[in-house]
């Protein structure tokens, strides 16, 4: 077995292990992650096959890039003591007429070019016979270099650990996936539209893969279907409020005739700004299936469909509480569904709002665990965010249903709450796990939210 050095991401540290892991889970890879320290950004395994290698971290967020390590030091001379003790297991042989060049990567700092040019020149007793070519050589050999800061505001002169390797894959970060995802590039947005790098992460964890029949029943403005289509996922969503479903610009209203036949009615001016604009943005509309208006609790999917992954945020209810289809006193409502408007049913007619009743956030989420249970295939993701208070006096509560087993669990702090993304694995009516559906998972969210001085956050 060969090491590799991973060179991991800083930011969201205590997402990126899980996301590694979920990519070796992916392709059926053995490593071992133990090394993993949440502080660094450098990250050593060791793994026999090269092209699993290549593949594992392609598509990661959280990771910039993947070396054959060739050596590594404290010092430039322990450095090349380290690449030149591997010469055998390093196959420095192989690369002998390959064209090639060199680059120089940094951690909380870099040298000048000249001083670049001088550590090149220090390589020289590396057997390379083929040209040297800086774009699309077929080799990169990488010096990767951690600066560590003397102080807050003093930057380190010299590196405190220097890696020396043979570049194997860029990832998903380092190829232009977050620049090309980023929300303020997106045609159409909302102020609840999810953010494009832990969608990204997201369907990573999620297990998101090309072919994919992939379900979002809180849809918004679409942040994660988008993501999965960017993983090759054939996606569908679903939302209780058509508003953000409708989009915005050139969309045509309808109306129906005294027939209950659709007419259209007008066209108002602009662009057309709504889901399906962001994937012919992104050029993949094919992987665009539909969008539902629709209260998934009230699903209109036949019983034996199924999909392959479910990603979803779930709306918190902030600013005003969680609703559902159904009436909040029933004996009151009694009668109205037979009221008729010009000869027809009033609720079979197009611009008829459905009454809505309240719904508790943990009753949402423990429907959305039940719903996946019947849904997913066995062996299958869900991915779901769920908001949480910080209050030391109050436990958190992680919704658990008995056929799915939960295998990440992350939490991402803000100041008096927190949001967690939690992942779970379809084990089947065999699998008996722990089951919570009589306890309280997120007592009075939207009430303490108010009452102890939360900071603002968007309206899910």
């Amino acid at each position: 077995m060969k090491e590799y050095l991973v060179f991991l991401a800083q930011q969201h540290p205590n997402f990126r292990l899980a996301e590694i892991h979920a990519l070796a889970q992916l392709i059926d890879l053995e490593v071992d992650l133990s090394q993993h320290d949440p502080t660094t950004p450098f990250l050593i395994v060791k793994i026999a096959d090269e092209e699993k290698a290549k593949k594992w971290l392609s598509r990661a967020i959280l990771t910039k890039a993947i070396y054959e390590l060739w050596g590594h030091g404290d010092t430039e001379e322990l450095l090349h003591q380290d690449v030149k003790a591997r010469k055998e297991m390093n196959e420095w042989s192989k690369y002998e007429q390959s064209s090639f060049k060199f680059d120089f990567q940094g951690y909380q700092g870099s040298r000048p070019n000249k001083s670049k040019v001088k550590i090149m020149e220090r390589f020289a007793y590396l057997p390379f016979e083929g040209p040297i070519r800086m774009k699309d050589p077929d080799e990169v050999f990488t010096v990767v270099e951690h600066y560590v800061p003397v102080t807050e505001h003093d930057s380190a002169e010299a590196p405190s650990h220097l890696y020396f390797g043979r570049l194997v894959s860029l990832t998903g970060r380092s190829t232009g996936m977050l620049e090309k995802y980023d929300l303020k590039k997106r045609n159409y947005i909302g102020t609840t539209t999810f953010e494009a790098e832990l969608s990204l992460v997201s369907c990573n964890l999620a297990h998101v893969s090309p072919g994919d029949f992939m379900y979002d029943p809180f849809v918004g403005t679409g942040s994660f279907l988008v993501a999965g289509a960017a993983y090759g996922a054939l996606t569908v969503g679903s939302d209780i409020d058509g508003r953000l479903i409708r989009g915005k610009g050139n969309n045509t209203k309808m109306q129906n005739d005294s027939e209950g036949k659709s007419q259209k009615k007008k066209k108002q001016g602009g662009e057309v700004k709504d889901i399906q604009s962001n994937f012919k943005q992104y050029g993949n509309k094919e992987l665009f299936l539909d969008v539902l208006t629709m209260d998934f609790t009230h699903n209109a999917f036949r019983d034996t469909l199924k999909f392959d992954c479910i990603v979803c945020d779930p709306p918190y209810g902030i600013r005003e509480g969680l609703k559902v289809l159904g009436a909040r006193n029933p004996e009151r409502f009694e009668g109205k569904e037979t009221v008729e408007i010009d000869g027809m049913k009033a609720f079979l007619k197009r611009d008829y709002i459905p009454t809505k009743k309240p719904y508790a956030l943990d009753d949402m989420l423990y429907d959305l665990l039940q719903f996946s249970s019947e849904r997913l295939p066995v062996g299958r993701r869900l991915a779901f965010w769920m908001p949480t208070a910080n209050d030391e006096d109050v436990e958190t509560l992680i919704p658990q249903h008995k056929n799915l087993e939960l295998v990440y669990h992350l939490e991402q702090v803000f100041n008096n709450w927190s949001r967690r993304l939690l992942v779970y694995v379809n084990k089947g009516d065999g699998f008996n796990g722990e089951d919570n559906r009589t306890a309280t998972c997120l007592p009075e969210f939207r009430k303490r939210y108010f009452t102890k001085g939360f900071e603002k956050v968007e309206d899910q």
